[in-house]
């Protein structure tokens, strides 16, 4: 599960669209909305926008600890 609001947050704070992340992550703005509204993002996706948002932490936005860990060793 994904906290969107903060994930929203932190693409505000970049100066960012959601079509923006969209098209830097590989997909459609209304898969992404649809990505958002369901709070599920591929782990591939996930390390996209950590990447481009420069999440610092983002176990705090994605609570996907197991996918985390993976991405991040």
């Amino acid at each position: 599960m994904i906290l969107t609001n903060e994930l929203l947050g932190m693409i505000a704070r970049k100066r960012l669209t959601q079509a923006d992340v969209a098209q830097a992550i590989g997909v459609t703005p209304k898969t992404f909305y649809n990505k958002m509204k369901k709070g599920v993002f591929g782990s591939d996706e996930i390390e996209k926008m950590i990447r481009l948002l420069d999440i610092a932490e983002p176990d705090k936005i994605f609570l996907q600890k197991k996918y985390l860990d993976k991405l991040l060793t």
